[in-house]
């Protein structure tokens, strides 16, 4: 008979840095077998939650108790808790690039916990991992044991990060956002990978899994048990099922109506094209290997006949998993892809006819921008707002005076929902969803035509999610904006795109209304990629489409 006490049970857990307590009074419990999602905006103290389970966290003040196996763990030695992290409690991380040691291949790194916990070989640790990583599905396991974190795709990276935390066969696996950031279909196989591999564990050894995401799909498919926390308190705890079937604090049910919603007006008929793209291809040349060395580098096609339009007002959505070339497709758009054949039109004009001139080509730089994935990555550390806000003003529009362009910034702020004290703060004083307002106050400064949104949302909380989509929206209906919109998170596409593209190896599979796409998908490759996805809402007669 399995035991009745819990595996896990935190009982009044705080954490404080300094004066700040982040976490407060925390009790939860993992039972034996189980899997338990913790879920809550960045900042409620979800991972340090996760991070002070086995110790990690540097220079913070921890009370309460948390009890592993009948014994608390914030009591333990350093010495003691190295034998308990990857043998009895192990953590998938968010980003294996930056979990995964670069200079050490897979193999190496899964074969170090067995050594260091069950004294293998370093041939029966190799085995082992193999053995490991076919488990965990990545193919030629063989092969791939020696390869580095930068030779694996992301879901192969996440599953050596995987097969790494199984090594040992922990009882508890910690797993913080483990699917953020991947396609749909690899969110879909990581998922159904920890469900498969914690059954088999918890039928021997019990073996419980917590999970920490703000994806609440991701949630209702996986646990079977949620706890919600909100600034440090946890607020409600429930079934799955019962949660979101009838949610009773407040914050719970503010998160679980943040989920995308579709606000999609008719493009209007006699809109110009802003956007022509006729048999449009780009390769790339690689170093080419063995013989073929001796007769030039190889060629790889990333994009090939391609066809697109986009008129003024109008969202075109692209869809495809990592490879697809959804990014190629965008930095050729804004010409920073010379290597192209076919044509690209931009305001009924041949994109390379603008280059004949600094002074055009400077003009059209301005008519179109981007706004990146990682906002912190793409504005500059060493900048205040006012001044990254500013550039575009001082480079494309020079007879400003300093007043008018300081005025200007302020104005663009408060356009997105950003206080005029935010001038003189630098990126890193501001939350996710602020950094990425600012990106969108920069490329709006100089007043563009057509903005690329390169997965604009991917790793934004739900709430801050629908805030963001909002904001865009309204500025789309203000400006006649005209957006490239690139995901994988076909639910914000869903919410965001009249007309959507579906990219596969550099082909164009399918496109079409975003509601007929979704909803009625005609190529298998879309519909697969609808079969993986979480959730894409339904159709409503009321919804207005293009």
């Amino acid at each position: 008979m399995m035991p009745t006490s819990p595996l896990l049970s935190i009982e009044n857990l705080s954490i404080s840095f300094g004066a700040k307590k982040c976490v407060n009074e925390l009790n939860l419990a993992v039972a034996r077998g189980e899997r338990v999602a913790l879920v809550g905006e960045s900042g409620s103290g979800k991972s340090l939650t996760a991070l002070s389970i086995l110790r990690l966290l540097e220079h913070a003040t921890t009370s309460g108790r948390i009890v592993f196996e009948g014994e608390d763990l914030l009591a333990k030695t350093e010495q003691q808790m190295r034998g308990i992290r990857g043998a009895d409690i192990a953590m998938v991380f968010q980003e294996p690039m930056t979990a995964l040691n670069p200079l050490y291949t897979v193999g190496k790194q899964i074969a170090e916990s067995l050594r260091l916990h069950e004294g293998l070989r370093p041939n029966a640790a190799r085995a082992r991992g193999i053995e490991l990583l076919r488990r965990t599905g990545i193919p030629e396991p063989e092969r791939r044991i020696d390869s580095f974190p930068h030779q694996l795709s992301g879901g192969q990276r996440q599953r050596a990060m995987i097969a790494m935390a199984l090594a040992c066969r922990p009882r508890l696996l910690l797993a913080d956002e483990p699917t953020t950031a991947l396609d749909v279909t690899v969110r879909q196989q990581i998922v159904d990978l920890l469900i498969e591999l914690q059954e088999q564990e918890a039928a021997d050894r019990g073996m419980a899994v917590l999970l920490i995401t703000h994806d609440l799909n991701l949630v209702r498919r996986f646990a079977q048990r949620v706890a919600v926390m909100e600034k440090g308190v946890l607020v409600e705890t429930n079934t799955t099922e019962a949660l979101f079937a009838n949610p009773q604090h407040p914050y719970t049910k503010r998160l679980l109506d943040s989920e995308p919603r579709r606000c999609v007006d008719p493009v209007p008929a006699e809109s110009n094209n802003v956007l022509e793209i006729r048999g449009l291809a780009v390769d790339y040349r690689m170093s080419a290997k063995g013989l073929r060395s001796l007769f030039g580098s190889a060629k790889f096609r990333a994009l090939q006949d391609v066809d697109l339009t986009l008129r003024r007002g109008e969202t075109v959505g692209i869809v495809g998993e990592s490879g697809s070339g959804k990014s190629t497709l965008a930095s050729t758009v804004l010409g920073l892809q010379r290597a192209a054949a076919g044509e690209i039109r931009v305001g009924g004009r041949p994109l390379a006819s603008y280059r004949s001139s600094s002074a055009e080509w400077c003009a059209l730089c301005a008519r179109m921008q981007v706004v990146f994935q990682d906002p912190f990555g793409s504005l500059s550390p060493r900048m205040t707002v006012e001044q990254i806000v500013g550039e575009g003003l001082r480079v494309h529009k020079p007879k400003l005076g300093a007043n008018e362009r300081g005025h200007r910034v302020v104005e663009l702020l408060e356009e997105v929902g950003l206080p005029a004290d935010a001038l003189l703060r630098y990126p890193h004083e501001f939350s996710g969803g602020q950094r990425q307002r600012i990106a969108i106050a920069r490329a709006l400064a100089v007043e563009p035509e057509l903005l690329v949104l390169d997965e604009p949302t991917s790793a934004l909380d739900v709430s801050v999610q629908q805030q963001v989509l909002a904001l865009l929206t309204r500025l789309q209906k203000k400006y006649g904006l005209s957006y490239l919109f690139i995901t994988h998170d076909l639910a914000v596409m869903w919410a965001m795109a009249h007309r959507v593209v579906v990219m596969k190896s550099g082909r164009i599979v399918e496109s079409g209304d975003t509601l007929d796409v979704l909803h009625a998908p005609s190529h298998p490759y879309t519909q697969s990629l609808l079969a993986a996805s979480m959730q894409v809402p339904e159709a409503d007669a009321n919804e207005a489409i293009a």
